[in-house]
C-alpha cells in the first residue's frame, strides 16, 4: 500500500503522538509499504531529512509555544496529491488533519484517523479558566463531528473508545494500542558507566534513589501533585531525588513550587533529552511516577516498565490491561495521601519485586502487533471506501436512466 501519515507533531519532537507516528512509519515501511509523513517543521528537523518525510513550513502556536502550526502550501498539496495514496491516516484534528482530509477527498482514497488526545482536557490553554465548560462542550462536539467523517477511527484504549461513543461518534472504531520497541528499553543494554554518567548529568548524587518522570511538563500531567507530595516522601525516604526529564509550559511553576516547599536541593529539572537516547535516561530511575488523568494510553508507562522500573501511577481507565496493582505496578487513588502511600510501596520491597518483573509485562506492547493491526484497519477502510464509491456510481447510473 501507499500510505500518507499526517500529523501536527513528528520526530525529532518527543511526545506520545510523535513517537507513535514514528514507530508506525518505521514498522509499516519494514513490512513493505511505501509510507510518506507530512508534519510541521520543528526544532532539529534538518537532521531528519529523508525522502519520504515531508516537513511543512510552520510557526509556533500562540497558545502552546512549544508546538508548531504548519502552513501547507500549494506545492505541498501538489506533492501530496501526486503520490496517489491508497489510504490517508491523520493523527491530528487540526491543521495537518484538515490537510490530510483534503488530500483524501481530492484523490478519493480511504481515510483513517487516530484520536490520540482528549481535547476537552486541554481547553484551559485557550480559556485560561474562563467559560471552560463551554469550551469543553465545543471540544466534545468538534470531536464528534471530526471522527464521523472518516472511514474508520483508531483509539489506543477502550477508555477512549467509550468516550467517543458518549460523544456520539458512529464511525467504525478499532482499539489499537500504540506499539513500541520494547527491547530497546532493556536495562541490560546500558553499562554501569553510562548509567552513572547519565545520573550525574541529571544531578543525582551517589547513593540517591530516583523518582523519575519523563514527558511534557504541563498542567494536564498533574506534576504539581507529585511535587506537593514529595516533601512528605522525603520524611520516609530521605535518600530519594525527584528527576523531571522534559520541557513544557509548567516548568517555571514547578521550579517555584519546589523552592516554596523547601525541596529544591532534592529536585532535578533535567530538561529535554534526545529521543535516540531516552532509554538511557529511563535507566537513571528507580521508580517512575505519574499523577496524570489525561492520558489516552500513556506510552511512558510501558517504556518505564520495559526499563525495569516500578511504575507508581494514579489509577485511570487508560491503564486497564496495562498495569495491574501489585503485579506490574502500583496504582493509587487520585489524592495526595494515596499517592504518598503508593510511592512508599514503590520504594519498598514490593516495588523492588515489581521492578524485577516489569519488563515481562511490557512485552505485549511491541511494534509488530501494532503495525499488523493498523494494516488490517487500513484494508477494512479501503474496502469500505470502495463500497461507498460503487454505491455512488450506481446512484449516478440510476439517475441517468430516469
Amino acid at each position: 500500500m501507499k500510505i500518507g501519515l499526517f500529523a501536527d507533531t513528528f520526530y525529532p519532537e518527543i511526545n506520545g503522538v510523535a513517537t507513535s507516528c514514528l514507530t508506525l512509519e518505521r514498522e509499516l515501511t519494514r513490512r513493505g509499504h511505501e509510507v510518506h509523513v507530512f508534519a510541521p517543521k520543528c526544532k532539529g528537523w534538518e537532521d531528519n531529512q529523508r525522502e519520504h518525510i515531508h516537513y511543512i513550513a510552520s510557526a509556533p502556536f500562540l497558545a502552546l509555544k512549544d508546538r508548531n502550526v504548519a502552513f501547507p502550501s500549494f506545492v505541498a498539496t501538489w506533492e501530496a496529491e501526486k503520490l496517489d495514496f491508497d489510504v490517508v491516516h491523520t493523527n491530528s484534528e487540526f491543521v495537518m488533519g484538515h490537510f490530510g482530509r483534503h488530500i483524501a477527498r481530492r484523490t478519493g482514497c480511504a481515510l483513517v484517523h487516530t484520536y490520540h488526545t482528549v481535547w476537552e482536557d486541554y481547553t484551559y490553554y485557550i480559556t485560561h479558566g474562563h467559560a471552560d465548560e463551554t469550551a469543553r462542550m465545543i471540544a466534545r462536539r468538534y470531536s464528534q463531528w471530526w471522527c464521523n467523517r472518516f472511514d474508520r477511527v483508531i483509539t489506543p484504549t477502550v477508555k477512549t473508545l467509550d468516550l467517543l461513543h458518549r460523544y456520539g461518534v458512529t464511525a467504525p472504531i478499532d482499539v489499537i494500542p500504540s506499539g513500541m520497541d520494547v527491547a530497546r528499553f532493556s536495562p541490560a543494554r546500558h553499562s554501569a558507566e553510562d548509567v552513572a554518567a547519565a545520573r550525574a548529568e541529571c544531578g543525582v548524587q551517589p547513593g540517591e534513589r530516583v523518582l523519575l518522570n519523563i514527558g511534557r511538563i504541563a498542567k494536564e500531567k498533574n506534576l504539581s501533585r507529585v511535587m506537593r507530595v514529595f516533601p512528605r516522601l522525603l520524611e520516609v525516604c530521605p535518600d530519594v531525588r525527584l528527576v523531571l526529564v522534559g520541557e513544557g509550559p509548567q516548568l517555571s511553576d514547578l521550579r517555584e513550587q519546589a523552592l516554596a516547599l523547601g525541596v529544591e536541593e532534592h529536585v532535578s529539572f533535567a530538561g529535554p533529552k534526545p529521543w535516540e537516547k531516552i532509554d538511557l535516561y529511563y535507566a537513571v530511575g528507580d521508580v517512575f511516577v505519574s499523577a496524570s488523568r489525561s492520558e489516552t494510553q500513556g506510552l511512558t508507562y510501558v517504556e518505564a516498565m520495559a526499563s525495569g522500573l516500578c511504575v507508581c501511577a494514579v489509577n485511570d481507565a487508560c491503564l486497564s490491561g496495562v498495569i495491574e496493582d501489585g503485579v506490574s505496578g502500583v496504582l493509587t487513588e487520585d489524592d495526595d495521601d494515596a499517592l504518598l502511600a503508593g510511592l512508599v510501596r514503590a520504594f519498598g520491597d514490593e516495588g523492588r519485586r515489581i521492578a524485577e518483573n516489569a519488563p515481562v509485562h511490557a512485552r505485549p506492547f511491541g511494534t509488530e502487533a501494532f503495525a499488523e493491526r493498523v494494516e488490517s484497519c487500513y484494508l477494512h477502510a479501503i474496502e469500505s471506501r470502495r463500497g461507498i464509491t460503487a454505491d455512488c456510481e450506481d446512484m449516478r447510473e440510476a439517475k441517468k436512466g430516469v
